[in-house]
């Protein structure tokens, strides 16, 4: 299956893209966004592609342009990388796309996909870490309903989790059909629009993958390697991405205000950010022909900010 971008005109169009300007694009994928951005730089300009699938690297690296170049590793590492390259407070963008790749999951031995059996795997790169099937093994019942509420927001997180470990004391968990069918058979009621694996599939793939630690590094990182008028571009794909990038949105294009009236000292006062580090643009979500083109881009939301 070809993997189809999500929100890619837009995404493209948000970053308002400079000739010569310098350009990083988070999460390589399958390239499309990245060829999109070549497409409208000129000689002079440069990208940088980071990811940690190997597949995505593999991918990466048969694209012969001078101005491109891609690197193995999370999406927070990209600072070590610019800092090699003297680009500090040099970006003029920088690009996010959240989801997981069309190729990731229907490649059933990756063990993304509750649709298709596989290997209980998970990890965006399979050389790194433990695969879901052993951190499910090894984990407790409450280890287990944390990670599927606070990460996949799943009601019988509960429910699920204690199946899960009953199920690894008769016999291991090695198989993604496996935990579907243990996942259906915990969750009393159904929801006729979603999948009953899809809060606990997306939990266990953050967790295993610690997308939520990347993301906020990612975050924090923008303010110290964009420059100004620079843009920040994010795709996300649940909520729980979405409160994050808000959060972090709002906190650095607010000021807050010293109390009047009271004692505070000089110490006090530099608590205090006086200074606005961002402006939020808008978001957009995709349209419904977009939708009808492509399901998988429905829950997506890109958001977009500009370094003051």
């Amino acid at each position: 299956m070809i993997h189809i971008p999500v929100l890619l005109k837009e995404a493209i169009n948000s970053l308002k893209i400079k000739k010569n300007g310098t350009y990083i694009d988070g999460t390589f994928g399958c390239g499309g966004h990245s060829l999109e951005i070549l497409k409208n730089l000129g000689n002079l300009g440069k990208l940088y592609a980071i990811d940690r699938d190997p597949y995505a690297i593999k991918k990466g690296k048969k694209i012969v342009d001078k101005r491109f170049s891609i690197n193995y590793g999370n999406f927070s590492d990209i600072k070590k990388y610019l800092n090699k390259n003297n680009h500090k407070k040099c970006i003029n963008g920088i690009l996010l796309d959240l989801g997981v790749s069309s190729v990731q999951i229907n490649t059933a031995k990756r063990g993304f996909s509750f649709m298709k059996d596989g290997p209980l795997d998970m990890r965006m790169n399979d050389k790194i870490g433990i695969p879901a099937w052993k951190w499910l093994k090894k984990a407790n019942q409450k280890e287990i309903e944390y990670v599927l509420q606070n990460f996949g927001e799943e009601k019988y997180a509960k429910k699920i989790s204690f199946s899960i470990v009953e199920r690894n004391k008769k016999k291991v968990i090695m198989r993604t059909l496996d935990l579907v069918e243990i996942i259906k058979k915990s969750i009393p009621r159904k929801n006729k629009f979603k999948h009953p694996a899809t809060r606990t599939f997306q939990a266990i793939r953050i967790y295993i993958n610690q997308e939520i630690d990347e993301l906020k590094k990612i975050l924090d990182m923008s303010l110290k390697i964009l420059k100004k008028k620079s843009r920040l571009v994010i795709i996300s794909f649940h909520s729980i991405e979405g409160r994050i990038i808000k959060d972090f949105f709002k906190k650095n294009s607010n000021i807050k205000n010293i109390p009047k009236g009271l004692p505070i000292t000089e110490k006090q006062i530099k608590k205090y950010n006086n200074k606005k580090k961002i402006k939020i643009i808008k978001k957009i979500k995709p349209s419904k022909i977009e939708i009808k083109k492509n399901p998988r881009s429905r829950s997506a939301i890109l958001r977009i900010a500009e370094i003051l």
